[in-house]
């Protein structure tokens, strides 16, 4: 039996009556469906370890804008020295972290506690002894392949600010995977040199291999 449309309703407002037309199926199912992705959508922004908060948000952004300025720093060394000075940074301390961010929490955790991977908060480390180890680490991987190797997917540049903030987490230790590896010593002390600001003689950044996120977003 076909719909009956174009009914008048039983009420009236102000000489204003409606009709008891029901809304199309489609719309009924869109309006259904935004039902579903809302609850979906309130589940992960508010439960998810993944999603970011505005001031997160806002700070990604600015992380954005910083990596357009990686040309102002050239290749960076993964050394001991350029490391330390990273540290020191707050500016590219926060490009690092946003590199661990997206690409290391699901095994080391949002603060380095460790979950698959080994707690990088506290003094005990099993493939570094130094801190020029850890962009190495980082670049080759280690254990088998259960830290797969980066350097493929990083710029170099990011390999280097990433094993700064990896360094800094050590300076608040926090509870979480027990010790692995052995004791190390603490790292040097950080260069307070900025290391925004340009070098006479900082090289020219390396060019991103095949594949390669560039996150100057020139390519």
């Amino acid at each position: 039996m076909a719909e009956t449309r174009d009914q008048i309703m039983d009420h009236e407002y102000d000489g204003i009556r409606e009709y008891d037309n029901p809304a199309p199926g489609w719309w009924q199912a869109i309006f259904a469906t935004t039902m579903v992705f809302a609850l979906f959508y309130a589940a992960y922004w508010h439960t998810s370890p993944m999603a970011m908060t505005p001031q997160e948000s806002l700070a990604a952004t600015e992380v954005s804008e910083l990596r357009l300025q990686f040309a102002s720093i050239g290749t960076l060394e993964p050394d001991t020295q350029t490391i330390t000075k990273m540290m020191a940074d707050p500016k590219w301390l926060s490009v690092g972290q946003s590199v661990f961010r997206g690409n290391c929490i699901s095994c080391h955790g949002a603060n380095g506690r460790g979950e698959v991977g080994p707690n990088l908060t506290d003094d005990y480390w099993k493939n570094v002894r130094t801190i020029a180890d850890i962009p190495k680490v980082i670049t080759d991987g280690a254990n088998g392949g259960a830290m797969p190797s980066w350097k493929s997917r990083l710029h170099p540049n990011e390999v280097v600010l990433v094993a700064a903030y990896v360094a800094s987490l050590r300076a608040n230790p926090v509870i979480g995977r027990a010790p692995e590896g052995e004791k190390i010593a603490p790292w040097p002390d950080a260069q307070a040199t900025p290391a925004s600001s340009p070098s006479a003689d900082a090289k020219a950044p390396t060019p991103l291999p095949s594949g390669t996120n560039d996150p100057t977003g020139k390519r």
